[in-house]
């Protein structure tokens, strides 16, 4: 009788072979939601438990996310190995580190010295899968339509090593985030190069792709933030970034959420990069202290907060009528 309620679930449900990595953007997104909140605190004197709870949420997602990709990875190893070779699916690879580094600021806030370990094991893992998929960009050979924002995934993450690593203490930080903003900055601007050549001069993405076109503002935004962080301070070159990736947003936004867009993981795409553009709105109309930014960063949060929210009920609705782990 267990075996066959074991596989009438496996069929209701779905297999763990094809749980995509993508899905831990959603660990991304409401991690930056959860940080934007805290943000919003200061500026707007909302309750810290919003954000404590969103938190939260964001680490049990990670943990059941962990293990559900741990056991692919035991009992299907060969699919892993093709995820992570594939030219598109690949990059969402980064979407763990990234994840890492951002619950480090979550949880950093409860325990500074459990928030300090996570951060060196996020750091370590996003700079060693930045190294391996530059090197693997210089292979040569490349399919231009394959240069999609996506791409962009592996390289922003070593740009969140000094959005999470702006308050560590450690001697040899101060070096280690100008090291991180130096890779990632740089990469950063070759890959968004690429991507445009591709978007301008070949056909349009598949839908299925269209809503990661929003991960084009990431550098910026990320950048905003992780170059803030280790300034200590808002310039000229900061808010340089902060607007462009502002106006990029409003020019995407229109192309991307269009009801004719068919619902999948891919969606949790949109999340992390309008969470890093709310995070940066918030400290900038913090420092500029303008009504008009303090409106724009609130329209933002909301929009966020909005996003979030119907992307985690839709996904939870794939997942229970068998779509989500399906081949």
């Amino acid at each position: 009788m267990q075996t066959i309620t074991a596989v009438q679930e496996q069929k209701s449900i779905g297999s763990i072979q094809f749980l995509p990595v993508n899905l831990f953007a959603s660990v991304m997104g409401i991690s930056g939601l959860s940080l934007a909140w805290r943000e919003a605190s200061k500026l707007f004197g909302t309750s810290t438990v919003i954000a404590d709870i969103i938190g939260i949420i964001a680490i049990v997602i990670f943990i059941a996310l962990s293990i559900g990709y741990i056991s692919k990875w035991a009992l299907y190893p060969q699919k892993v190995k093709a995820e992570f070779m594939h030219p598109i699916v690949g990059n969402f690879f980064g979407t763990i580190t990234i994840a890492i580094l951002l619950l480090s600021s979550v949880i950093g806030i409860y325990s500074q010295i459990s928030g300090q370990v996570i951060w060196i094991i996020g750091a370590v893992l996003a700079l060693a899968l930045c190294f391996v998929f530059v090197a693997r960009l210089l292979n040569g050979n490349h399919e231009p339509l394959n240069k999609v924002p996506a791409s962009l995934v592996p390289v922003v993450g070593t740009l969140d090593i000094s959005v999470a690593g702006g308050t560590m203490p450690f001697p040899w930080a101060h070096e280690f985030n100008l090291f991180s903003l130096a890779i990632g900055g740089t990469v950063a601007l070759v890959y968004f190069t690429l991507i445009l050549s591709r978007l301008i001069h070949h056909a349009p993405m598949p839908a299925g792709l269209t809503p990661s076109m929003i991960i084009m503002i990431a550098p910026f935004e990320v950048g905003f933030l992780g170059y803030t962080n280790f300034e200590k301070g808002i310039d000229q070159f900061a808010s340089i970034l902060f607007y462009f990736g502002l106006f990029l947003f409003t020019v995407l936004f229109f192309k991307v959420f269009k009801k004719s867009i068919p619902f999948g993981a891919s969606w949790w795409g949109v999340s992390f990069p309008i969470a890093a553009l709310s995070n940066a709105a918030l400290k900038y109309a913090m420092f500029v202290d303008s009504w008009l930014l303090i409106a724009i960063s609130a329209i933002i949060l909301a929009l966020l907060s909005i996003v979030v929210f119907v992307l985690f009920i839709r996904t939870m609705k794939v997942l229970f009528n068998g779509s989500l782990l399906k081949g």
